[in-house]
């Protein structure tokens, strides 16, 4: 996949890769083959995999640049140093459980090169059976992370006021300017890049994008939705609620991650209310424990001791964040 004769590609697509080699297969099988229309390069970074993504992506797309680091990075580093080794014109974030439909890159140079004012912008993502995914976001505030904790937002989806935070009660088929879009599918300038910075090294996990298009907004450029561009994304939305009886150690360590990132993110530009958002979810765990205490069934004494863990992860959070003041130590 090269491009044009003494010309820089259009646009680099960078693929962070962690333990996912089969589905990393069918993801760079969803890249176009080289045409006239555009000229494309592809990145992949192996994030400190214990599988053979990397041996797979050199054997069976050579045309692919691939970079392997011996550590997690997270998702913002890997992209980071991708981003190093990519010369063109826009940069396409793609997850490796992301894949694209035929026309998905054409459409999102086009847009972009008619569309000068725009930083950044994401696709329709939506899951293979077709089922819709958030696409387009509104920036967390106290206000958001309380509806959407407390189930008002999914209760009342179709409210301008309750389904704030995902947008759920606008027409997902028509293009609208938001605060950010998830970094399964996005494209963004170069230029841009180059004038804000890319991802924040303080985010190991969660909530990068959302800092890297606040940052592109501030700078005065639009972020878009545009869902005239289809991805399909197998991983689909991680949930800020506990809908599982159970916390396994790893989702503890997931949990944990997205608490100190909402942190650092609070912090950096919503200092006021750093202590606010920590109080709120420590309160609402400890309060829906209580419930399932008073319910008396063995399920929800389960369910209260994991609420009763989610509290104490984000005073753990706090403590390791120095509230939201500080980084921990990385890789996470």
């Amino acid at each position: 996949m090269r491009a044009r004769e003494g010309a820089l590609p259009d646009i680099s697509i960078l693929i962070v890769s962690f333990n996912t080699c089969s589905i990393l297969r069918d993801c760079l099988k969803s890249i176009p083959r080289p045409s006239g229309d555009i000229t494309l390069e592809v990145v992949v970074i192996d994030n400190g995999s214990r599988d053979d993504s990397l041996a797979m992506v050199r054997s069976e797309f050579p045309w692919v640049k691939t970079i392997q680091s011996e550590i997690n990075l997270g998702f913002g580093g890997a992209n980071n140093r991708a981003y190093h080794e990519a010369t063109g014109h826009y940069i396409v974030l793609l997850n490796s459980d992301a894949f694209l439909e035929p026309d998905s890159l054409l459409i999102s140079f086009q847009k972009m090169e008619a569309n000068p004012t725009v930083g950044l912008a994401g696709a329709q993502l939506v899951g293979r059976d077709g089922t819709l995914q958030p696409s387009a976001r509104m920036f967390p505030t106290l206000l958001r992370e309380f509806l959407t904790m407390s189930g008002l937002a999914h209760r009342f989806a179709h409210s301008k006021f309750f389904g704030q935070n995902d947008r759920t009660w606008a027409d997902p088929d028509t293009e609208a300017e938001v605060d950010w879009v998830p970094g399964a599918y996005s494209i963004i300038r170069r230029d841009v890049l180059e004038k804000v910075g890319f991802f924040d090294p303080a985010f190991f996990l969660y909530c990068e994008e959302v800092d890297l298009c606040l940052r592109i907004q501030k700078a005065g450029y639009k972020i878009m939705y545009w869902p005239s561009i289809k991805v399909v994304h197998i991983g689909g939305e991680s949930s800020r609620q506990v809908k599982t009886l159970e916390v396994s150690r790893s989702g503890s360590q997931l949990i944990l991650w997205r608490m100190r990132s909402t942190l650092l993110f609070f912090r950096k530009h919503k200092g006021y209310s750093t202590a606010a958002i920590c109080l709120l979810e420590i309160v609402w765990y400890r309060l829906r424990a209580i419930r399932k205490i008073l319910k008396g069934t063995p399920a929800g004494q389960v369910e209260a001791v994991t609420f009763r863990k989610c509290a104490q992860l984000m005073e753990q959070a706090w403590r390791e964040t120095n509230g939201g003041r500080v980084s921990p130590p990385q890789p996470w």
